[in-house]
């Protein structure tokens, strides 16, 4: 049953924020070293967060907004205090504009508390095996030096772990010191747990959450401190004295590190599982690109002993003056063959013989990949304790908790959960999908336009009396059409991202991972259609409808655009390069530029105040001030979204250029790097989040593996000249002698734009009907087509089965450490299991909210926090 949702009921869609018992319990009374400055005004009580607001200094005038604005704010920290944090205002006047800083702590209690609720995976035991990577065990077994390897000081230990309970305390390492016991990445998400699920107005309307507070403006900023400063102390320092960020820019943020691994434990321990994840993979990538890019060095290589030798190529050279061929465009002249004797050479190193062993060396390559990808999380995943987090650990987002209008019964815990209606969710995803038909059919438009400008320039610059322009109209056309399409990609990917998160939002998706997948998706098929568009339609569909001289086909009174000169393979690699590299140029400039600016920007506004203050006072400016001058730390969709796309484009389009796995591999190396230095020296501390993989994006890798397979046998067969050079050789002599005139046919009689009868490229007769070598072309390309792809599907398939997802070794400390589990926290489970069976079999799980009391209230806060002694537990 179903029941609406009441205001009274409100408070419990979301953890209890009611004043905690016995407050004092558990309090922090020492410990830090007193060079942590990250404390309040009395040096002990840790900060765990910062909110931040700007306010003039004289109120007399205040708007609206303000006093609403202002409204807000008070009722806000109200309930965070009733929550159990502790707050310490600072005050920091900048001209007629004052700067508020709230400090925020959470004590011992509010600390076990939320750690119970939410899941947190603590130690029981250290687990001593050594992990390495398969690099490292390469190098190993060939008995060559490891010149990647680095000794990082103080590595975090690895733990057999389970979910935190209260009353188990005592069985958890490290229980003796409750300073330490929780890490500082785990305070902070209990900290943004909290100022994530806390209201300041109605929950009806959405009015909940630090996240809608900084985006209305209420606050300008929230965030946890970084540890220090990064950069290394002027007096030589033990490595092992140094901070936890200091360590992270020695040893991985510096250009200097550029050959060594990336320390991924520290990563986790200081910026949380989700972005040690970004860069386990983005290092997994960029290692596995190595292999990819030498056999692509390689084939370039014979591609230009290829361009020597190739007797076609020389043919067009040096015969190329006995053949007139006919005119690219209505108002074209005639040329001569020769004439393009230096870009069908170019066209050679692209496409060869090798070009079809590189296809399928890439599709094997990329299956390969994504199944030791998927070991490699596994392990990450068990190792950091996020293997099941989204099964049994993820809890519902605020937003959602907030604003669904029905409780249903978890079937599996009894307990009342926040329910959106599975129809009304379908409802909005549908209407969603068919704005983004609409945003692609946008694109498209663009798309045809963008062929259109190639068709109208070519014909006005070969109307220009200046012969080099005339001879490169159709050049000149293809490379600014390739410019243009470029910035038409960017401009729309700004605009449909935007209305990408409006979409997502309004969809109400429960968990933090399903609202992300969802966002990602929609972006991907946008940005797939943006930035795939072009090249798939100079691959596949340029020059395919032309016609032939005298019946040329037509688009909107302008006959249909046809490949270059020297053909559509050497277009593609051009459009390749420059929407590949381009982009990557682009986006390495602004991650390395753009963020200096800001953070310059930021900086010189700040130091307007600070410039009253005295050298020592500038010295000793506080912390939370230091990095509220940093840039905000946007997430890690823009960076994954740029890898991905890269990874398509290294893998669809490879058979036109077998260079770009080595610009991808160049451009990774550069971006490790860019991503390193913005996350420990420009951004603020981003709150730790888990994950349990690289989510949706995975999936997307899959597809784009067998889009692939596809569309690099659909090029070699049907854009490449490999199969016709193929059949050329089997239905002559061997020899490729007098192939360029096999390629050629006549114009018609009645296409008469000279005295001289001229030549086109295709198969057909003096009529211009298709010839039987056509159709015995057509044939052997669908066939090849067939067994290209059912070749590599079935060797994809058989790595698959060879390649376990998670290896053995893993499996076992799986099954270890939830007996350990079980062992820890017996009394527990008997506890809970009592429990679920007095409670009442949940026949009728859907119910309204407000009718009737939820019989198990889990979030609660039970009547004292205080630990039970284990032998004073009261039996069940």
């Amino acid at each position: 049953m179903t029941k609406t949702k009441s205001e009274l009921e409100d408070s419990t869609t979301l953890i209890t924020l009611s004043e905690l018992h016995d407050p004092n319990y558990g309090t922090m009374d020492g410990g830090f070293s007193q060079k942590d400055r990250n404390v309040f005004s009395d040096g002990v009580t840790r900060i765990d967060f910062v909110l931040v607001w700007d306010e003039p200094v004289e109120t007399e005038d205040e708007s609206s907004t303000q006093s609403t604005h202002r409204t807000w704010r008070t009722e806000y920290l109200s309930r965070l205090q009733k929550a159990g944090l502790h707050q310490e205002t600072k005050e920091v006047v900048q001209g007629k504009t004052k700067t508020m800083y709230v400090l925020l702590n959470a004590p011992w209690s509010v600390l076990c508390y939320y750690a119970e609720e939410i899941g947190l995976r603590v130690p029981l035991q250290v687990e001593t095996t050594q992990e390495t990577n398969w690099s490292e065990d390469v190098l190993q077994y060939l008995h060559i030096k490891n010149i990647l390897a680095q000794q990082v000081p103080n590595p975090p230990p690895d733990y057999y772990t389970c979910q935190f309970r209260t009353n188990k305390l005592k069985r958890f390492l490290g229980h003796e010191n409750k300073d330490t016991f929780f890490k500082t990445t785990q305070r902070h998400q209990i900290l943004y747990e909290i100022l994530s699920r806390t209201p300041y107005g109605a929950l009806k309307r959405g009015e909940v959450g630090i996240a809608r507070l900084v985006s209305e403006k209420i606050f300008t900023a929230a965030y946890p401190l970084h540890e220090g400063p990064y950069q290394m102390p002027r007096a030589p320092a033990d490595p092992e004295s140094l901070s936890m960020r200091q360590i992270l820019y020695q040893y991985w943020a510096r250009w200097a590190c550029w050959k060594k691994y990336q320390p991924l434990d520290h990563i986790r321990e200081y910026f949380g599982e989700k972005v040690a994840l970004y860069f386990a993979w983005l290092g997994f990538y960029t290692g596995w690109l190595l292999p990819a890019a030498v056999v692509g060095f390689l084939l370039s290589l014979f591609g230009i002993w290829l361009m020597v030798t190739d007797v076609p190529a020389h043919e067009v050279c040096s015969n190329g003056n006995n053949i007139v061929m006919c005119p690219l465009c209505d108002i074209c002249s005639s040329w001569n063959l020769s004439s393009i004797c230096y870009t069908y050479r170019a066209g050679i190193l692209f496409d060869n013989g090798g070009t079809v062993f590189f296809s399928i060396f890439m599709s094997l390559w990329a299956v390969t990949f994504l199944e030791y990808w998927k070991r490699t999380c596994a392990v990450l995943s068990h190792r950091w304790d996020c293997s099941e987090f989204e099964e049994s650990e993820e809890r519902p987002r605020p937003e959602f908790t907030a604003m669904a209008p029905t409780t249903i019964r978890n079937p599996v815990t009894g307990a009342e959960e926040p329910h959106f209606p599975e129809t009304s969710r379908c409802r909005r995803i549908v209407t969603g999908n068919m704005v983004i038909i609409i945003m692609v059919a946008v694109v498209l438009i663009f798309l045809l336009a963008i062929i259109l400008y190639r068709s109208i320039l070519s014909i006005i610059i070969s109307k220009s009396r200046n012969a080099f322009f005339i001879f490169s109209a159709g050049r000149i056309a293809s490379l600014t059409g390739s410019v243009l399409n470029l910035v038409v990609i960017l401009l729309l990917s700004k605009v449909y991202t935007y209305l990408a998160h409006i979409l997502t939002r309004w969809e109400m998706h429960r968990t933090q991972t399903k609202y992300e997948d969802a966002f990602i998706l929609k972006v991907f098929i946008f940005q797939f259609v943006n930035f795939y568009s072009s090249p798939v339609y100079i691959a596949f569909f340029k020059g395919r409808f032309v016609g032939y001289p005298g019946n040329y086909n037509m688009l909107f009174g302008v006959r249909n655009e046809d490949c270059g000169a020297s053909g559509c393979l050497i277009e593609l690699a051009q459009e390749l390069l420059v929407i590949m590299v381009g982009k990557q140029i682009i986006n390495n400039v602004q991650e390395f530029i753009f963020p200096k600016m800001k953070t310059w920007w930021h900086k010189r506004k700040f130091n307007l105040a600070h410039r009253e203050k005295g050298a020592n006072e500038q010295d000793n400016v506080s912390p939370w001030e230091t990095d509220y001058e940093l840039l905000v730390c946007e997430g890690l969709f823009d960076e994954y979204l740029e890898m991905v796309l890269q990874f398509g484009f290294i893998t669809i389009f490879v058979a036109a250029c077998p260079l770009a796995p080595l610009f991808a591999l160049v451009n990774n190396w550069v971006e490790v790097r860019l991503d390193a230095q913005k996350f420990v020296c420009e951004y603020r501390r981003p709150v730790a989040e888990r994950a349990q993989d690289i989510g949706i994006w995975f999936t997307i890798l899959q597809v784009i593996t067998y889009l692939a397979v596809i569309s690099n046998a659909f090029l070699i067969a049907f854009t490449s000249d490999f199969l016709p050079r193929l059949y050329y050789r089997y239905t002559t002599e061997g020899s490729l002698r007098g192939y360029i005139d096999f390629t050629l046919s006549v114009a018609p009689n009645n296409f008469t734009q000279s005295d001289i009868q001229c030549r086109y490229r295709g198969f057909r007769d003096e009529k211009g009907h298709n010839t039987p070598e056509y159709y015995n072309l057509l044939a052997i390309r669908l066939g090849f087509v067939i067994i290209f792809e059912h070749v590599v599907f079935l060797i994809s398939r058989m790595i698959d089965w060879m390649v376990p997802d998670i290896p053995e070794d893993v499996q076992i400390k799986i099954k270890r450490e939830h007996y350990m589990a079980k062992q820890a926290l017996a009394e527990n489970q008997s506890l809970e299991g009592a429990l679920l069976e007095e409670s009442p079999s949940p026949t009728s799980d859907l119910r309204y909210r407000g009718r009737s009391a939820s019989p198990r209230n889990t979030d609660s806060p039970p009547p004292s926090l205080t630990p039970v002694p284990e032998d004073k537990e009261k039996p069940v």
